[in-house]
């Protein structure tokens, strides 16, 4: 009998196991406890084995593809290690694009599994076939087909070392499904172990000559490899040479925003003022970032490729440094590493800049003032309560719209791992997020902040939250339209308005529908009622914000 004919009996007598098998024992020894994932017959195999009790792995059943891999995307930047997905072929996979999307413009570990079409059906345009090599090329760093059952173990070890090495990113696994059948004694391999980069103790050295020779040094942070121990390492480094901080684009968590060196972010519908002093700046060390288009204000903020400021970037994927700006000194290295060589330094002389971080700080502080002239339902006073009420490690999500604004503008992070949230400005992100991040840490409060139109790109797995038992808690901005579309028409095109109207459902009563918690409120003075009752409710919840739907961002107005 050939060894790759899948029968009962040669598992019962020979020890042997089917591809499924092999993959989900494969995923399970390199980390991985759970996948996301809507079933496809092209892999039934996988969701056999992940039926046997020892399986290990838990699998959550979603209700569409994108937003399942936006849960494993969001599930990968908070454990650090690849969140898994697995999707049929050809629509699935390609539904599922978004969150590879995600994970590459995130820098996010992650990895799909695609049940293929049997390997004599290929290059017969079969049914739902894709050539996935050719399809995830660009978005990527590595996708293979395996043609071989004796491969799984081999291919998904590189798998996890090439999704986390270096700078992070997602990774493709095509199997046909006949390989997902076939049987095979092929043994089990060692699992994938990370090679972190750690600066030289010359290049640690040239650091502190050029942060001592600045007038005005800026610290610019990525949320990009770091962990909890080296977050403070980096704060207490930052406090004790009193060095301005200011975030990337959705790195607001490294730091806390309590601390006096912390400046504010660099994000869409950020403070002006801010970007003004950050172009003043005469030394900048970037660290776990990668100067991309959001965080450098559309490459204008420094000169392209060589900045006036002197440029020290520090970040782990080497083919990153020079991309785009060119550094005086370019350093690949995981940021954590970084941080524990900075930690090692000897002080230096703040004295030249301390005027200049003070400066920095206070208009950080009046930004976030509340505005003398605040509409009737103000999301700035929404936010503030959730700064008050929300543990330090509550975690927050959010996609992509106008709303953001005011989340970065006015939320305080104050630990690491609590900004989940898309540097690919994907919408729809946010509440498959917030479920990644209760099924991760079931103990921490979890709330996910929502536009309309970005909640109803995933709406359907608020089911997925019910069906887990998950008290997220979703507040929902509700303007009925596309916000941050109409603000670019009424900048280019005003009083023109043209497809960014939307009629929605009652929100409330869709989260009632399920059995979960729902309300509607009409000011903002009535947010702390409904938010203690939602928290009360421990299940499910929607708050929907009844808001003016003429108030487009903090500062501005139909």
């Amino acid at each position: 009998m050939n060894k790759h004919e899948p029968t009962q009996s040669s598992v019962s007598k020979t020890g042997q196991r089917n591809g499924g098998q092999i993959l989900i024992a494969a995923l399970r020894r390199n980390g991985a406890d759970r996948m996301f994932g809507v079933p496809g017959e092209s892999a039934l195999p996988i969701f056999d084995a992940l039926y046997e009790p020892d399986a290990g792995i838990r699998f959550i059943v979603c209700r569409h593809e994108t937003t399942a891999s936006h849960m494993a995307e969001a599930d990968g930047k908070i454990s650090g290690r690849p969140g898994i997905c697995v999707v049929s072929r050809g629509p699935g996979a390609m539904q599922a694009a978004l969150g590879l999307h995600t994970a590459w413009q995130d820098s996010t570990p992650m990895i799909l599994i695609v049940g293929q079409v049997p390997r004599s059906h290929l290059g017969r345009e079969g049914f739902q076939e894709m050539n996935y090599v050719r399809t995830f090329d660009d978005m990527t760093k590595w996708v293979v087909e395996i043609d071989s059952v004796d491969r799984i173990p081999e291919l998904v070890s590189r798998a996890f070392h090439v999704a986390m090495q270096g700078r992070p990113g997602p990774v493709v696994l095509s199997i046909p499904e006949d390989v997902l059948s076939a049987m095979s004694d092929v043994a089990d391999v060692t699992p994938a172990t990370v090679i972190e980069a750690s600066p030289s103790a010359s290049q640690i050295a040239e650091v502190h000559a050029l942060l001592q020779k600045a007038q005005r040094p800026l610290v610019i942070v990525g949320n990009l490899g770091w962990t909890a121990a080296a977050a403070e390492q980096f704060r207490a480094f930052v406090e004790r040479n009193d060095l301005p901080v200011v975030a990337g684009f959705r790195s607001q968590d490294v730091l806390d925003n309590r601390s006096d060196q912390y400046i504010g972010d660099i994000s869409l519908g950020c403070s002006r003022p801010l970007m003004a002093r950050v172009k003043t700046a005469d030394l900048l060390l970037v660290i776990g970032d990668r100067l991309g288009d959001v965080t450098t204000n559309h490459y204008s903020l420094f000169d392209v490729p060589t900045p006036k400021q002197t440029l020290v970037h520090v970040f782990p994927g080497p083919e990153e440094l020079g991309r785009v700006y060119v550094p005086i000194l370019g350093i690949p290295a995981n940021s954590s590493r970084f941080a524990e060589a900075l930690a090692g330094l000897p002080p230096l002389d703040s004295k030249t800049w301390a005027g200049w971080r003070m400066e920095l700080r206070q208009a950080y502080v009046d930004y976030q003032a509340p505005r003398t002239d605040a509409p009737p339902f103000d999301l700035a006073t929404v936010i503030d309560h959730l700064n008050t009420e929300l543990p330090d490690d509550a975690v927050v999500t959010n996609g992509a719209g106008n709303y953001t604004i005011w989340l970065h503008r006015y939320y305080r992070y104050r630990k690491l791992g609590t900004q989940i949230a898309p540097k690919s400005g994907s919408m729809g992100y946010g509440l498959p997020a917030a479920i990644a991040a209760q099924l991760r840490h079931p103990e921490r409060r979890v709330v996910c902040l929502a536009g309309d139109g970005c909640f109803m790109m995933a709406s359907q797995e608020f089911a997925t939250a019910v069906q887990q038992r998950l008290p997220i808690i979703v507040i929902i901005v509700n303007n009925a339209m596309y916000g941050s579309i109409r603000m670019h028409q009424e900048l280019n095109f005003p009083n023109r308005p043209s497809g960014t109207d939307l009629l929605n459902p009652d929100f409330a009563a869709l989260a009632r529908s399920y059995g979960a918690h729902g309300e509607a409120i009409e000011a903002h003075d009535e947010f702390p009622a409904a938010f203690a009752r939602a928290v009360e409710a421990k299940a499910p919840s929607i708050i929907e914000l009844r808001v003016n739907r003429n108030q487009l961002t903090p500062d501005r107005r139909i």
